[in-house]
C-alpha cells in the first residue's frame, strides 16, 4: 500500500542516516473513508486523484511537525512509501483526518518511492502557516487563509537517491 508520511527535513535526515524511519508511524493513504468522502462530494475520483488528496493531507500534517521542530527548514515534507498492507491500519477516529493510517512497522529507505519537498519560494508562506496551523484546525478563517497561502505551493518531487543531495542544499 502506498502511504504518505508527513515529515520535516530533520526526519528526512534521520531516514537517510539510519536507512529507516522507526515505527509506529502515522501517515495517510487511500482508505475506504477517503474514497467514500470523494465519492459523495465529487464524481467518482480515480486512484491518482485520491493519492494526491492523501499527499496533500500529509503536507498539512507536515506543518504541525515543523511547528514542534525548531531545527527543521521551513518547508513541508512528505515521504511516499510502499508498505505491506498488513502493517497499515486505518485510524477510525471521526476526528482524525480522512485517510489517516497507523503504520505498525519501520519504513525502510528502500521502501520509499519519493520525497516531496517545498521549494525555497514557499519558505516565507510555510513559516507563517506553521505559526497558525493549529488555529486553522480549530476553525479560524484568518488562520486558514494563511495556511492556504502555504498550501498553494506545489511540492517538488524527488527520487529516493536525490534525498541526500537535496538535504545538503537546504
Amino acid at each position: 500500500m502506498r502511504v504518505y508520511l508527513p515529515a520535516t527535513t530533520s526526519v528526512l535526515r534521520t531516514l537517510v542516516d539510519d536507512g529507516r524511519l522507526a515505527g509506529p508511524l502515522t501517515g495517510f493513504a487511500v482508505t475506504p473513508r477517503l474514497r467514500e468522502f470523494y465519492a459523495v462530494s465529487e464524481a467518482e475520483a480515480d486512484t491518482e486523484e485520491l493519492e494526491y488528496a492523501a499527499l496533500l493531507t500529509a503536507a498539512r500534517a507536515s506543518l504541525r511537525l515543523i511547528d514542534v521542530d525548531p531545527t527543521a527548514a521551513r518547508r513541508r515534507v512528505v515521504v511516499a512509501a510502499d508498505v505491506a498492507d498488513s502493517d497499515v491500519a486505518e485510524i477510525e477516529d471521526p476526528d482524525a483526518d480522512r485517510g489517516a493510517v497507523r503504520i505498525s512497522a519501520d519504513v525502510a529507505l528502500r521502501a520509499v518511492a519519493s520525497a516531496h519537498i517545498d521549494g525555497a519560494d514557499a519558505e516565507e508562506d510555510v513559516r507563517a502557516a506553521v505559526g497558525v496551523v493549529l488555529e486553522a484546525d480549530l476553525g479560524s478563517e484568518d488562520a486558514q487563509f494563511v495556511v492556504d497561502q502555504a498550501e498553494g505551493h506545489e511540492l517538488a518531487w524527488y527520487a529516493t537517491q536525490e534525498i541526500g543531495p537535496v538535504l545538503e542544499l537546504l
